[in-house]
């Protein structure tokens, strides 16, 4: 019997909200302060899933220069209904302390791979907004609100308000439909309709290990709603970390044969708790009950191994891992941090046979770096790239870069010293304090392109270096990356361990980087027969 292996969406791919539309399925992720925004994965049996687009693609639908780390878009609602897609998201700008402004957003498309409208603003009372389709024609938008109020519960409840599609913006009373459970940190609402019963589907428990997902139900739409008696259906054993954990924010499906998946994400620890992947995408199969409630099959936790739809198998040809930047575009894997790809600092065009960068911004800005990477996906990885870059100051920099946020980085960075001439060293950053970890950095004798190679063994990771016509060297000691985790930070954070390749030119005068290639090789077996998941001990 064919099975769907969980995580569906390896590494960083949280907040799944999942559609079906006849017989394509359609998984949209969040993506933070990453650009281009808003990820959409295709299915046609559940099982086989594909980077199919990014709908935020300008800066006029997401501007997210001077973002916080870990702002951005987040919990992406998809939805389809009289012949357009809607996609609902949210822009976060501050998150710290006491406030958040959280703008909410509405796209339209025609087609899911767009062309994309321009964006109407919602509201920006809080966030996880989503818009239910009713069956008379009027659309309803729910979202969690924030009260910054001191002694008041901030996340203080799920509202509704009707959206106008003529006059293209909310109108009428703002209701709070739903308080939440005693489990607390209410968030991340769906509705769907079954039965003549509106069920509210809400995250609780916070994005960490108790999260969890609440149903209620009304029938009503405006409530009140009804907890479900057997609340939460689901969330993690957090008896056994070797089991999917942080399982919460889920959507439903019901499929063309009236089988019912939930998608939600969940997270793997690599040790002590820290997930360097980040939280990823898990499908499970639902059934519902004579009194009509919804249910997990096999109980309330999440399953590495789920049945799968009886739907014809359908895989498809995934994207090469292997660039040679031959290509008139950047792959669809490909990501900046905050801003937009555009010949003001990233080519393809330039130098024919290579990426060009132009040196940005420091690391820590979270304004104009020149960064481009993609996710990290499974625990053993190796990946190479190579550059010709010859800086004249120690302000200019360029290399592979093993990136978590502003904050947690590991970088293998080529640069000038004035003794040394051009050289090759180590840069960490862990909560933010800047460290280089060699004695003494690195001469290299050419000019012309240096290979940089990293190795990444769960929590370890080792660089490597080679010249031309030399052979590869071991550079640094292994280094300890759990940090480049959400889980090893002060204030909680979102996203998940990023890998590529930037330049930085502090002293402004855009110092270019030529890439040659990038190779990404998993070295996972175990995550390619698909049996061995947690291939590491929990201390």
């Amino acid at each position: 019997m064919n099975k769907i292996v969980n995580p569906v969406l390896r590494g960083y791919h949280p907040d799944p909200c999942m559609i079906r539309v006849e017989d394509d399925y359609y998984i949209a992720v969040s993506t933070f302060e990453w650009f281009p925004g808003v990820q959409i994965y295709h299915s046609k049996d559940m099982v086989n899933w594909r980077l199919l687009t990014y709908p935020l693609t300008r800066t006029s639908q997401l501007n997210m220069i001077g973002n916080v780390n870990s702002g951005g878009v987040w919990a992406p609602a998809l939805s389809y209904s009289d012949g357009l897609f809607y996609l609902i998201y949210t822009d976060v700008k501050s998150r710290m302390g006491a406030f958040k402004d959280t703008h909410n957003y509405m796209i339209t498309a025609e087609n899911i791979e767009g062309p994309w409208s321009e964006p109407i603003h919602l509201n920006s009372s809080g966030f996880d907004p989503s818009l239910f389709h009713e069956e008379d024609g009027t659309k309803w938008l729910v979202n969690m609100i924030w009260d910054h109020r001191k002694g008041k519960n901030s996340f203080a409840g799920i509202v509704m308000q009707e959206y106008s599609v003529e006059e293209k913006r909310l109108v009428g009373p703002v209701k709070n439909i739903f308080k939440g459970t005693s489990i607390g940190l209410t968030e991340a609402p769906h509705i769907y309709k079954r039965n003549g019963y509106y069920y509210l589907v809400t995250a609780e428990g916070g994005t960490w290990y108790t999260h969890s997902v609440t149903v209620a139900r009304s029938k009503s739409l405006h409530g009140p709603y009804e907890v479900d008696p057997m609340n939460p259906i689901l969330t993690s054993n957090q008896n056994d970390m070797s089991q999917l954990q942080k399982a919460g924010h889920a959507s439903f499906v019901e499929t063309q044969n009236g089988e019912w998946y939930m998608a939600h994400l969940c997270g793997r620890p690599v040790v002590d708790k820290k997930c360097i992947l980040g939280r990823e995408t898990a499908i499970q199969k639902c059934y519902w009950t004579e009194d009509n409630w919804i249910r997990v099959e096999g109980g309330p936790h999440p399953k590495i191994e789920v049945e799968a739809p009886d739907l014809e198998h359908h895989p498809f040809e995934i994207e090469n891992n292997y660039d040679d930047f031959q290509e008139n575009s950047l792959k669809k894997y490909w990501n900046s941090l905050r801003r937009e790809f555009n010949k003001d600092w990233i080519s393809l065009e330039e130098r024919k046979g290579y990426l060009t960068i132009k040196g940005g911004e420091s690391m820590q800005s979270t304004h104009h770096q020149s960064l481009l990477a993609r996710r990290l996906e499974s625990f053993q990885v190796e990946v190479e790239t190579e550059i010709e870059f010859n800086p004249e100051h120690f302000q200019q920099m360029a290399g592979l870069i093993i990136y978590y946020d502003t904050e947690d980085y590991v970088y293998l960075r080529i640069t000038h010293h004035e003794e040394l001439g051009k050289c090759i060293g180590i840069i960490e950053s862990k909560h933010g304090s800047y460290d280089e970890l060699l004695e003494k950095d690195v001469p290299l004798s050419s000019s012309k392109g240096t290979k940089l190679k990293a190795k990444i063994d769960k929590q370890w990771l080792q660089f490597y270096y080679k010249e031309v016509n030399g052979e590869w060297q071991e550079i640094g000691p292994k280094v300890d990356i759990s940090h480049l985790s959400d889980d090893d930070a002060d204030y909680i954070r979102f996203t998940g361990t990023f890998i590529g390749m930037c330049v930085q030119d502090l002293s402004g005068q855009r110092k270019a980087g030529y890439f040659k290639y990038f190779d990404y090789t998993n070295l996972s077996p175990s995550e390619n027969n698909g049996k061995d998941y947690f291939a590491v001990s929990q201390n």
